[in-house]
């Protein structure tokens, strides 16, 4: 078991740092630079994203053209940094890296911050469910009666814990449409 570990760790390693990569060497000899930038503004990538993918393409031997990058950049940026983005974004969990500019900052915020509270609650939601969900099967498993007694108070205090969790959620979704 050790010695299959201690093959499998390098292996994994280099996995993961092979993820990490902005580009494979394939990509970054067929890149169309303008296309590049352009999706990268799109995926919310901030402006050093550039300096990741000149560090990947120098190991294939491959400079980017910066000024086809960011002229497509540019074009997606102003798509990306919207408020109803800003709200999608925030809504499906996603992190926010500093990419937009100032002046389209404020609004693409504001409404990721929406988002992004509704998110969050409904991740809280979802914990306390399976929570419940744990309590009710352990409860279902006992004979012991000051367990049963122990965890049924548990449940009733998950009870309201759910029921806040649930108007929280409610209370975001609710902000969250008003911003449309």
């Amino acid at each position: 078991m050790r010695r299959t570990l201690t093959r499998l760790v390098p292996l994994a390693a280099a996995l993961v740092l092979a993820g990490c990569a902005a580009m494979s060497a394939e990509e970054c000899r067929t890149a169309n630079w303008r296309d590049q930038g352009y999706r990268d503004a799109l995926a919310g990538q901030p402006r050093s994203h550039l300096g990741d993918i000149r560090e990947a393409c120098a190991e294939a031997g491959v400079r980017p053209s910066e000024p086809m990058y960011w002229e497509g950049w540019n074009q997606g940026i102003g798509q990306f940094c919207t408020p109803a983005n800003g709200a999608r974004w925030g809504r499906d969990g996603k992190s926010y890296h500093n990419s937009c500019p100032p002046e389209l900052e404020m609004g693409f915020l504001a409404r990721y911050r929406d988002g992004r509270t509704a998110w969050d609650a409904e991740q809280t939601l979802r914990r306390l469910q399976t929570e419940q969900g744990n309590k009710q099967r352990e409860l279902d498993s006992t004979k012991d009666d000051n367990q049963r007694k122990r965890l049924r108070e548990q449940l009733r205090d998950m009870d309201w814990r759910l029921r806040n969790a649930r108007d929280d959620l409610d209370r975001a979704e609710w902000r969250l449409r008003q911003g449309y």
